[in-house]
């Protein structure tokens, strides 16, 4: 790939294409609801079956998911999910999809950023080989309740609590919520997932993640995992919970990818991970979305590493339903 020092405008992509292109581009108009302004129907990004999951908004131009990918955006939102990729090369791939010009990046900053207030442009300087990453948080939120019911209710021990550093949130953008942090590869804190502790009323998602979080380019406890025995293969699950407690089963080497769906990025770590004589064992929920996100995961790792699959015999099941015992024996099974 070229080098490329472009510049192109968030708000004017936004203004020159609506979703309804987006989704007709992606063949996924037909698979929709439309209902007046909204359109709904089972979410695309992270495969779901959940009719009620996905909703649009043509006059806001704007999505949300309700299920897996907990959050929702923009049109460039969209794509970067969709694609696996960063907002910035999301904005350009829709740019090159619908002929649209660049954006004179009058007003980007130092080092192609741009100053809060100015208009949304930036300098696309990419390196061959370069990849997104999530910036590290500046600072960590403190005085989560460590002993909140729901954290309890889970089956979460004390010493699980405190090694994932969990707890009920009652300040700032999660207050009211379990906040989860979540970590990169190098064991920095990049993003605090927020979940609901119970169910949500009113159509809220389980879960949040804060916006412009790429949760494709990581893998939640991977810092954790790596210290793990080496010999040992590396299990993956979907979910924050289900990490936690198979970590606390005493399976130590053990990384979620934040949904059913494992990206390019995320295959790359658990093959760096595991390397190349290693295995990777897939113990995703039983239900439709962790069925598809299975075959979808093995496909995409099998080129690069060993890989096993465990299924659940029941509907629904997650690897956090079971005892510590169940999990071991398991996962001694498909370790052969």
């Amino acid at each position: 790939m070229n080098v490329k020092s472009v510049f192109v405008g968030f708000d004017a992509v936004k203004k020159a294409v609506s979703i309804v292109r987006i989704l007709e581009r992606y063949g996924l108009m037909e698979q929709l609801h439309r209902s007046g302004d909204s359109l709904s129907g089972a979410c695309p990004i992270h495969a779901g079956h959940n009719k009620a999951q996905f909703r649009v908004s043509i006059s806001k131009n704007c999505w949300i998911c309700f299920g897996d990918c907990h959050t929702g955006g923009s049109i460039i939102d969209f794509v970067s999910r969709k694609e696996g990729i960063g907002i910035r090369d999301a904005a350009l791939l829709i740019q090159d999809w619908f002929g649209l010009g660049t954006v004179p990046g009058t007003n980007a900053g130092r080092n192609g950023s741009f100053a809060q207030g100015s208009a949304s442009a930036f300098s696309v300087q990419q390196q061959p080989g370069e990849k997104a990453a999530n910036p590290p948080m500046r600072q960590a939120l403190t005085h989560l309740d460590k002993t909140h019911p729901y954290l309890v209710a889970r089956g979460l021990s004390q010493e699980t609590i405190d090694t994932f550093g969990v707890g009920y949130c009652r300040q700032g953008s999660l207050a009211g919520w379990i906040a989860i942090p979540v970590h990169n590869a190098v064991g920095e804190l990049v993003a605090y997932a927020g979940r609901w502790p119970g169910e949500p009323v009113n159509g809220f998602p389980k879960y949040q993640l804060p916006r412009g979080f790429r949760k494709s380019l990581e893998l939640y406890n991977l810092h954790r995992a790596k210290a793990a025995n080496a010999a040992r293969p590396l299990l993956v699950v979907e979910g924050y919970f289900g990490c936690m407690k198979v970590w606390q089963a005493g399976l130590q080497k053990v990384v979620s990818t934040m949904g059913s769906m494992v990206s390019q990025r995320q295959a790359e770590l658990i093959a760096e991970t595991t390397g190349a004589s290693g295995t990777a064992i897939l113990l995703f929920d039983e239900d439709e979305a962790g069925r598809k996100g299975r075959r979808a995961a093995w496909e995409r790792l099998n080129r690069h590493v060993r890989v096993h699959v465990i299924r659940f015999p029941d509907e629904g099941t997650q690897p956090d339903d079971l005892e510590p015992e169940a999990l071991r024996e398991l996962v001694q099974k498909a370790a052969g």
